[in-house]
């Protein structure tokens, strides 16, 4: 076996229910958190990497993109339960060897489990899955690139390849690797947030001429009214909950939207204060809006009408029209379609009572700076962009963007996926900066458009696409439609992955295959010039540096940095003339060059020098806005609500809480009550009955599309759960089965996981 911890099982799937929890955090996250960490590594190791995690002079968490406070003002374990259980996963002591891959076939491995495979431990050196062969085997770093290399060089265009990122990437990695798919030739750079936020940033684009949030954390602090929308932060951002908890504690005001009860925004126990440990914590959400799939965007329509409404009554007073008359456009419009939205809609989509919403209402009119912060809950739909947009509606009309306290916040999962969009990682950079990006390095960036991550799928299904470069990430578990994805990947001539660990897209091979093992975000990085570290961007815009203080995993890893340079300077030759030998001895020349790209880098190297680094400049908090009018933009959106015939459920995939991303860490899920198993389908019990099933049936979940191709996730036990009428969930990876390739939202192309219309299939009792 790779581990030198013993033979490695998966989890005994032995389903027990206990009732949902009412808050999180406390005492058991840290037991929780310890235990793991240690079942990986040492107590020294363990010791190191959370003392270091999240502070000044050390590394960035890899998991989830929220900030830190400033210097001066962070705990000495400043971070999560699930930061900690990720850093350690990383620093874990198990190896893979070649030894593991003689052991174990590509079809083998194709059969594990994710679990499985991440517990095998980090990547120690390239390995090669040659053209016909069975088993992965040793290559040395020259070989590995210089058979891309010649791979990339023979296409017939630059567009047959594909240059993938996740949100790991560091900024350093991130803008090399952009500036080489340009150089070559290309704008094929999908990523991880293609998935996720892209409705945030097509819907922000459109409306305040920046496609990212405006908020900082002493904003979330000062407000008076945040509200949380289609986010579990208790699971998926811990860190948030001790800002929603200084919120409370300043008098401000919080309301939870959410298809599932979330302990974290029911009561939230601070670990490292004593009212967290030995007291009941605090109440977070002060009203939980227990919503309809797919219905904020009828909700957020009704608080417009409820806010005209009121101004029509009292003239003056409830809307800010001097913000509104100087610094926006589209108002008449927008409110002429406002006023048409119909209360019988609007209980219909959001299953709330007029008299709900008339209490959120009143907490937004006794409230002078409102926040509104939201994740993919709502941008995984058809009508994502559209519900976005009225989101910023209901900002603009009481001023509420622009200034401190207020403003919008889509909350990012994954620690530098807005650091990566910054560097330009995207299939739509705009031509300002591709004209600045060619002056700097000499050459001419392509301009047509690329393909997002939905499209590469579709081009490498299509055979117009037969090269990947997947840079961190597991693209096949992280992307819908499995069986389609996985086939397409297949098409492949070549498929290549910067990895630190092993995952199901190792297994899903090209013609050729190539494992490349890097540095991971705890390991030091020592070049030519001496000790480097990296910045990453978080999501309220804060660029730090990070240090890794562990030793690297194998002797034989390459920083991200360096195998972009190497590939490059393989790839392209001296034409044009890009000095990748000295982006990869010292990353502070990188650094210089992105403050000549990219506006807001200005004398990059001192001021990320700083403690704590520097925030870049948001147009939109001194009301500028880059849009075609100069102004921010009233929309006027279309109602809308998922249509759910009788007999089905719209399914929504979510992680358990022992998860990152794609992998899960345990079978349990404890604040939902779930314990040794993932294969669960949460279901409220008057659909069960309605259904004509029980507790704990075991069904199959069968997903119901146009095209009429059958998609079926096999054996899942129905468990009775507070979940919204009509609404069920289930965890992912594992459901992505069911979530067809071409259900995608409306202008962005974000795959609809949230909204999945299914039927299940009774097999039998559990």
């Amino acid at each position: 076996m790779s581990s030198n911890e013993g033979p490695i099982d998966d989890p005994v799937d032995d389903l027990s229910v206990t009732p949902p929890k009412t808050w999180a955090t406390g005492m058991p996250a840290v037991t929780h958190a310890l235990q793991y960490s240690l079942s990986q590594t040492s107590v020294r190791r363990t010791a190191l990497t959370l003392l270091n995690i999240n502070q000044a002079k050390g590394f960035d968490c890899p998991g989830c993109a929220w900030p830190e406070p400033g210097p001066g003002k962070r705990h000495f374990n400043e971070y999560c339960e699930n930061g900690a259980k990720h850093i350690n996963d990383e620093a874990t002591g198990r190896r893979v060897s070649a030894d593991f891959f003689r052991e174990h076939s590509i079809a083998e491995l194709g059969r594990a489990s994710d679990y499985w495979l991440n517990q095998q431990g980090r990547l120690t050196e390239p390995m090669v899955k040659r053209l016909g062969a069975s088993h992965y085997e040793p290559i040395d770093w020259d070989e590995a690139l210089g058979l891309l290399a010649d791979e990339l060089r023979g296409l017939d265009s630059p567009d047959q390849a594909l240059f993938y990122t996740s949100g790991r990437l560091n900024n350093e990695a991130a803008f090399l690797l952009q500036l080489f798919a340009r150089a070559y030739g290309t704008n094929n750079l999908p990523d991880c947030s293609n998935m996720c936020h892209e409705s945030s940033g097509f819907a922000l684009q459109e409306t305040l001429g920046i496609g990212k949030g405006s908020v900082s954390l002493d904003d979330i602090h000062t407000a008076d009214l945040v509200f949380v929308v289609g986010q579990n932060p208790g699971t998926n951002h811990p860190r948030m909950l001790s800002a929603l908890e200084e919120t409370k504690r300043n008098g401000g005001r919080v309301i939870a939207v959410n298809t599932l009860p979330e302990a974290g925004l029911i009561r939230f126990k601070h670990p490292q204060k004593a009212r967290g440990v030995v007291g009941r914590g605090t109440a977070i959400a002060d009203q939980f809006l227990h919503i309809r799939a797919g219905g904020d965007l009828a909700l957020f329509q009704a608080l417009n009408r409820l806010l005209l409404e009121a101004e029509d009554a009292a003239p003056g007073t409830v809307l800010d029209r001097a913000f509104i008359d100087a610094h926006t456009t589209g108002y008449a419009e927008f409110a002429a379609q406002a006023r048409t939205v119909s209360w019988d809609d609007v209980r219909t989509a959001t299953g709330l009572s007029r008299e709900e919403i008339e209490r959120v209402h009143e907490q937004v009119l006794a409230s002078g700076k409102v926040i509104v912060c939201w994740a993919m809950g709502l941008t995984q739909h058809k009508h994502g962009v559209p519900t976005i947009r009225e989101i910023v509606n209901f900002l603009l009309l009481r001023g509420n963007v622009g200034r401190p306290g207020a403003g919008v916040c889509p909350v990012r999962g994954h620690s530098n996926v807005q650091g990566d969009r910054t560097m330009g990682v995207w299939e739509r950079m705009p031509k300002e900066f591709l004209d600045a990006l060619g002056r700097e390095f000499g050459f001419t960036p392509p301009e047509r458009h690329g393909l997002d991550s939905v499209d590469a799928i579709r081009a490498m299904r299509d055979g117009g696409a037969t090269v990947f470069l997947g840079v961190a990430g597991n693209f096949v578990r992280a992307t819908p439609d499995s069986a389609v994805t996985e086939d397409a990947m297949r098409r492949c001539r070549l498929t290549a992955h910067i990895s630190t660990k092993l995952n199901r897209s190792h297994a899903v091979c090209g013609e050729t295959a190539l494992i490349l093992p890097t540095l991971g975000r705890s390991d030091r990085d020592v070049q030519a010039t001496g000790e480097q570290f990296y910045t990453v961007e978080d999501s309220m815009s804060e660029v730090h540096a990070s240090r890794g203080k562990l030793p690297p995993a194998a002797p034989h890893l390459l920083s991200e940095v360096a195998i972009v340079s190497r590939l490059a300077r393989r790839t392209l030759g001296s034409e044009p003339a890009i000095p990748w030998e000295e982006f990869e001895a010292d990353y502070g020349t990188v650094r210089d060059r992105i403050a000549r790209v990219i506006p807001g880098f200005e004398d990059f190297n001192a001021r990320v020098a700083r403690p704590g680094g520097f925030r870049l400049p948001n147009p939109v908090n001194e009301r500028v806005f880059r849009t075609p009018s100069g102004k921010a933009v009233f929309t006027h959106n279309a109602f809308t609500m998922p249509e759910i015939p009788e007999g089905h459920l719209l399914l929504q995939t979510l992680r358990s809480h022992d998860q990152w991303n794609t992998v899960p860490y345990a079978m349990n899920d404890r604040y939902r009550g779930i314990h040794n198993a993932r294969r669960v389908v949460l279901v409220n019990p008057d659909d069960l009955a309605a259904l004509g099933l029980a507790d704990r049936d075991v069904v199959d979940l069968v997903s119901v599309w146009r095209d009429g191709v059958e998609r079926r996730a096999e054996r899942f036990v129905a468990v009775s759960y507070p979940t919204t009428r009509g609404s069920a969930a289930a965890y992912y990876p594992e459901t992505n089965v069911l979530v067809p390739l071409d259900s995608v939202a409306d202008f962005s192309n974000t795959p609809t996981s949230k909204s999945v219309l299914v039927r299940l299939e009774r097999v039998g009792a559990a």
